[in-house]
């Protein structure tokens, strides 16, 4: 006979999710693997001749890359000496200030700063994060995608998730040729529902660049980098190529940073027997020494592997730690799906919600998840009262903002309104007077009526052939009456030529004004410093529309 209690257990969501052992040999170990490099670096006539444990003729492209160009080599031999629990232990202290820490993290090796947070528990990390966060105000970005690539319902939802308090927005495709369609829908909206909001379109990575360099989009995040060579080859990529990609971009004003996280090497099956935290300390050496402003990172799309590990949503923390102690803005995951748990699932993302990321989700679904492109994510548009709830439970700033009902309306039906006039404008497939109707109200493409996807995909063709651009989609959201939209585009396309939104961690209030690490620094040290919620921003934050108020009794 079995135990009942057990037979109940068994039968709990988390007991659907999958769990192996440590396996150090193929990279399944999160931290500390008997494998990783111990800390070292040598120096001669300021060239890096030894790296980790490798010289020099042991170096590989990636070794090779973060040592000529990611270290901070005028201050690397100083930094090196520190005892990695004394770092550690600065990491958390409020007594020693960001501006003192980052010139030492930025001058270690990636087994260094390994060495360092593998001192920390999740507590002592998260106090770090808190003071480390490049930006002082933490923000969130969301996912605005539908499985029939409906344009009427992104912009729809992209105005709504822009009125919800995201600062960021991605979207993707489900068939790749409607990447033109879904960038300008996401562009339209997003400025629709709160002029400033930064929008990007996630795909090939050429497309994705010519879609930037047209101001369909207003930054990137997928490009991706590995912490073995033998990855990043597989994607017939160099950290060469990805800096040079790095540098188009910035070339035409358009933020980007790059993309990496625990467990990639392990799926690939290239992990060299490294743990997951060392090789995506190397990722992120790799993003530092390329010139990205910032990263995407915390697994991302691979969460089920350092999930799968014991202690593995410990080192996911963290490669977000490590990203902020090499001065990169964080967008912090909390992306995929990887859980059956409620329970797990908001335990995972307590890690940066609690001490704030730049970006606490790089992936909060703005549609349900069966309308999420990006194979689901962790936090979905039927979670939003959850998130707001917390927020005002912890008196957080977790980057949203309640909402009422009539506003969600009027926006989604006034960015239907302006998508369809940019349509008529450009000449593009007619959106009927019924779509913009079902896309007010929609909660998932089930609500939506079917395009002709034929006739669809030949016109965005026929829009990249005739090089539509940003000024274009402005012009004709002003002869379509939507002058506001309009003047929103076209500054958005403005402050791309100032480039003030390169700095790291730049994100636009609605007035156009650059908030970055330059202009607004993490200053934290200790209570009452660094990011304080405001009494403007505390009474929307707690004014949910469930709270039953004195003046309704």
């Amino acid at each position: 006979m079995r135990s009942k209690r057990f037979e109940a257990l068994d039968a709990r969501p988390v007991n659907q999710d999958g769990f192996v052992s440590e396996w150090p040999e193929v990279g399944l170990i999160a931290m500390d693997s008997p494998n990783d490099p111990k800390p070292s670096i040598t120096l001669t006539n300021g060239l890096v001749t030894e790296l980790d444990g490798k010289t020099r003729d042991q170096f590989d492209m990636i070794d090779t890359f973060v040592a000529d160009y990611g270290i901070n080599l005028e201050l690397a031999e100083k930094a090196m000496a520190i005892d990695s629990l004394q770092v550690a232990r600065m990491l958390c202290d409020i007594n020693v200030p960001r501006t003192e820490i980052i010139p030492l993290t930025t001058a270690m090796t990636p087994a260094k700063l390994t060495e360092v947070v593998s001192n920390m528990s999740v507590l002592e990390m998260m106090m770090a994060v808190t003071k480390l966060r490049a930006r002082k105000q933490p923000a969130n970005q969301c996912h605005v995608t539908n499985v029939a690539d409906n344009p009427v319902q992104i912009a729809a939802d992209s105005a709504e998730a822009a009125l919800r308090g995201f600062a960021e927005q991605e979207t993707t495709v489900g068939v790749v040729r409607y990447a033109p369609f879904n960038a300008l829908s996401l562009l339209v909206g997003a400025q629709t529902g709160r002029p400033g909001i930064l929008t990007q379109c996630a795909v090939e990575e050429a497309t994705e660049l010519q879609l930037g360099m047209r101001g369909l989009t207003a930054y990137a995040e997928t490009v991706s980098v590995y912490g073995t060579e033998a990855v990043f080859m597989d994607g017939d990529d160099t950290p060469w190529s990805k800096a040079f990609l790095a540098s188009s971009y910035a070339s035409r004003g358009l933020k980007m940073r790059f993309t990496s996280g625990t467990g990639s090497e392990v799926q690939m099956g290239y992990a060299e027997g490294k743990s997951m935290l060392y090789l995506e300390a190397r990722c992120l050496f790799v993003t530092k020494a390329a010139g990205s402003q910032g990263t995407q990172n915390g697994s991302v799309s691979c969460i089920g592997v350092p999930a799968g590990v014991p202690g593995g949503i410990r080192a996911v923390l963290a490669e977000n730690l490590i990203a902020t102690m090499l001065d990169l803005e964080c967008a912090s995951s909390n992306d995929q799906t990887f859980t059956h748990s409620d329970l797990r699932r908001v335990s995972r993302s307590l890690m940066q919600f609690v001490p704030g990321t730049d970006f606490i989700c790089s992936g909060y679904s703005s549609t349900p998840n069966k309308d999420n492109m990006f194979a689901g994510s962790n936090w979905d548009a039927e979670d939003f009262d959850d998130w707001n709830i917390i927020q005002r439970d912890l008196r957080i700033d977790g980057g949203l903002t309640p909402v009422l009902e009539e506003d969600v309306i009027a926006v989604r039906r006034k960015a239907a309104r302006a998508l369809q006039a940019v349509f008529d404008e450009l000449g593009l497939p007619a959106i009927t007077d019924a779509e913009v109707e079902a896309a007010t109200y929609a909660h998932s493409s089930d609500d939506m009526p079917k395009r002709n996807v034929v006739e669809d995909l030949k016109a965005a063709e026929d829009m990249m052939n005739r090089e539509v651009t940003g000024v274009d989609v402005a012009k004709a959201l002003s002869r379509g009456g939507f002058e506001d939209v309009a003047q929103a585009v076209f500054n958005l396309l403005k402050r791309r030529v100032a480039g003030d939104y390169l700095h790291t961690s730049a994100i636009f209030d609605a007035d156009f004004n650059v908030i970055s690490a330059v202009n607004s620094p993490n200053d934290y040290h200790g209570p009452q410093t660094g990011y304080q919620i405001d009494d403007e921003r505390w009474n929307q934050i707690k004014t949910i529309r469930q709270a039953i108020s004195p003046e309704s009794i």
